[in-house]
C-alpha cells in the first residue's frame, strides 16, 4: 500500500509496530485512539472476540472542532462509562500518534476518572 503522505506513512509504520505487542482482552481491553481534523474518537476493544466494548467521541457530545478540553472530556466520558461496566484497567493504543496534545489530554482525562493504564 503506497501512501503519498510521509506523515501518514510514518504513522502507519509505528501503528503496525505497536499492534504487534499490544493485545486487548475482555478483562483488560485496548483503548484505541483516532483523531481527525474535526473530532477525536476512542474505543475499548476486545481483540480476542474482535468486538468494540465501548466508544466515545467528541462528535457524540455535539462539539464542533476539537481542542484539549474536549479531548479530555472524551477521555473522562469513556472512563466513567467503562467503570460502570466494570472495566477498571486498559492497555493504551495511541495508533501511531505522538503522546502529545489531544492524545495526551484524552489519556489524562481517563486516568483522572479512575481508569488504570
Amino acid at each position: 500500500m503506497a501512501i503519498k503522505n510521509k506523515k501518514a506513512e510514518r504513522r502507519l509504520k509505528i501503528r503496525r509496530r505497536i499492534r504487534k505487542t499490544i493485545q486487548g482482552t475482555a478483562a483488560k481491553p485496548r483503548l484505541s485512539v483516532y483523531k481527525s481534523n474535526t473530532c477525536i474518537y476512542a474505543q475499548l476493544i476486545d481483540d480476542d472476540k474482535g468486538q468494540t466494548l465501548l466508544a466515545a467521541s467528541s462528535k457524540v457530545q455535539g462539539d464542533q472542532g476539537v481542542d484539549m478540553e474536549k479531548a479530555k472530556k472524551v477521555g473522562e466520558d469513556l472512563a466513567v462509562r467503562s467503570l460502570e461496566k466494570g472495566i477498571t484497567a486498559v492497555v493504551f493504543d495511541r495508533s501511531g500518534y505522538l503522546y502529545h496534545g489531544r492524545v495526551k489530554a484524552l489519556a489524562e482525562g481517563a486516568k483522572e476518572k479512575g481508569l488504570k493504564f
